[in-house]
């Protein structure tokens, strides 16, 4: 009869088990119901955080892939080694065996899927997850299960009749216990800690867009300096071709008489001057592709060269006040200030917490089964074999009045970080705007140079044609040619410098006013 009872008991016990979990199934699925943060960012500073919900992240968030063009080739042949420890100790596995001309689309779309440092923002991320399911396991209850098992062996003399017997006495205790334990009412701590989860992961979240926002921003400035560093050298091999061309005139006419040893010798100067200025231009030329190269995480044995030409990308339509407005808008900078003041005060909620009651609600089954004489297997005669079971419910209610002032100082702690976050929020915002203003400023400045660079290489050509029939007829001086010579140089390498000027300006004031680009978000 005591097995009947005692299944009678855990068939109880399993049914308000299976009972409770269903229920607090549902429940989780009504708290975990968050909204995304609100996208006006001065609507967001006056609201308190319950007013401003924070966005519920599922257990993974996946990134869309950026709208740009990727590479040509089946095998990803850009990619790095996939083992990240790989060491190379051969020579042969450092040798740049192979070429390859990257355009400033692929450039971007390589350093988003290989940037190491964008790679481990994204595990950050990842991390932030498991910290909120950690989190939201506190919504459902605990079941533990514990259990004894223990063989005592007793040695003892029994006397009768004045008679000595050697008696041996075994026991043989199993006891166990299955408890089910809910938190019912945490004084509002559970809930802080879940909200603080997932403030982190949408804080997480901006930092892998701000990452990404730099990382184009600094490819894009990379992809620059090679297109300029290309110009370099084509211009400083035009100025070889030029010295050539002009010690060779002077030679010519040192050679019918007309010319001297003079204008000579100061063409083979110029000459000489040119060809440093070519390899050091072949040098700077070689830097900043393997500096690109390292900014993308190419493989070992390739190297890159630029595969766009040189040209101004279109013009800035949107005014300096549309672009300042469209930056508070959409930094990410701003947002994470909000996000991060959020945070604080539900960690000062949690804190203030421990301060309240807490109520545990508890439900356990107790058994214990007890043979003292025999065998644990073998129950012979004489053997004494005892059973109990007990299932219980109940309530906890625990009240931690005086803490020495530890919680209030952790919330006042807390306090003071909402007021930090408040002010970085006024610095970054004045940050912004300075950014959108100087790039602003530059593009303005640069498309203007674009315009009178480009006169004063049609000039400086005329220039130098001009000075060479002198030169060539005997009426002008070598002086002459080799001035024109190097204005025609110092234009060409203005013209450069402003259209790449202004092709950096453009990337500064996309950078300064929004994120990545809309289509590349976060599902959720």
């Amino acid at each position: 009869m005591f097995g009947r009872q005692r299944i009678s008991f855990l068939s109880l016990f399993m049914v308000v088990g299976i009972g409770a979990v269903m229920a607090l199934s549902s429940m989780e699925s009504t708290v975990a119901q968050t909204n995304l943060l609100s996208s006006s960012l001065g609507n967001d500073l006056g609201k308190t955080p319950q007013d401003r919900p924070i966005p519920e992240s599922e257990e993974t968030l996946h990134l869309v892939q950026v709208n740009e063009a990727q590479p040509t080739r089946e095998d990803n042949f850009l990619d790095p080694n996939p083992n990240p420890l790989q060491f190379p100790t051969l020579p042969a596995e450092v040798e740049i065996t192979e070429t390859y001309p990257i355009t400033l689309a692929e450039a971007i779309a390589q350093s988003l899927r290989n940037n190491r440092q964008l790679e481990e923002t994204r595990l950050t991320l990842e991390r932030a997850e498991a910290e909120l399911r950690e989190a939201r396991a506190a919504l459902y209850p605990n079941l533990s299960v514990r259990s004894n098992l223990v063989r005592t062996n007793q040695n003892g003399t029994r006397e009768v009749n004045n008679d000595e017997f050697n008696q041996d006495v075994n026991t043989t205790s199993l006891d166990g216990t299955v408890e089910l334990n809910y938190n019912l009412f945490s004084s509002g701590r559970r809930s802080a800690q879940i909200k603080a989860a997932e403030s982190q992961i949408r804080l997480n979240q901006l930092e892998v867009e701000r990452i990404m926002s730099e990382l184009r921003l600094n490819v894009t400035e990379a992809y620059y300096d090679l297109q300029q560093a290309d110009e370099e050298v084509r211009i400083a091999k035009s100025s070889v071709d030029s010295s050539q061309k002009s010690l060779a005139d002077a030679q010519a006419l040192e050679r019918a008489g007309v010319g001297t040893r003079f204008d000579v010798i100061r063409a083979e100067v110029q000459l000489a001057n040119s060809q440093q200025e070519l390899n050091q231009a072949i040098s700077q030329q070689q830097i900043t592709r393997r500096q690109l190269a390292q900014l993308l995480s190419l493989p070992q044995s390739l190297n890159i060269v630029a595969g766009d030409p040189v040209k101004p990308v279109e013009d800035w339509s949107l005014s300096l006040e549309e672009s300042i407005v469209l930056a508070y808008k959409n930094r990410a900078e701003l947002e994470q200030q909000l996000v991060q003041r959020d945070i604080s005060e539900f960690q000062r909620r949690a804190a203030l917490a421990n301060l309240g009651p807490q109520v545990d609600l508890f439900g356990n089954y107790q058994y214990s089964w007890v043979n003292q004489g025999g065998d644990v297997l073998l129950s012979t005669s004489g053997d004494s074999t005892t059973r109990q079971g007990a299932l219980a419910f109940g309530a906890r209610m625990q009240w931690n009045l005086y803490d020495g002032g530890a919680s209030s100082a952790r919330a006042r702690q807390q306090k003071k970080n909402m007021e930090i976050a408040e002010t970085r929020f006024a610095n970054q915002r004045n940050q912004v705007r300075f950014e959108v203003e100087q790039a602003f400023f530059n593009l303005q400045s640069n498309r203007s140079n674009i315009e009178t660079a480009q006169i004063a290489l049609e000039q400086a050509k005329e220039s130098l044609r001009l000075a060479r029939l002198r030169f060539q007829a005997g009426v002008g001086t070598q002086t002459d040619v080799l001035d024109a010579d190097t204005e025609l140089t110092r234009a060409e390498a203005n013209l450069v410098r402003a259209i790449l000027g202004y092709n950096r300006s453009q990337a500064a004031m996309q950078r300064a006013i929004t994120n990545f680009e809309p289509e590349t978000t976060f599902s959720l």
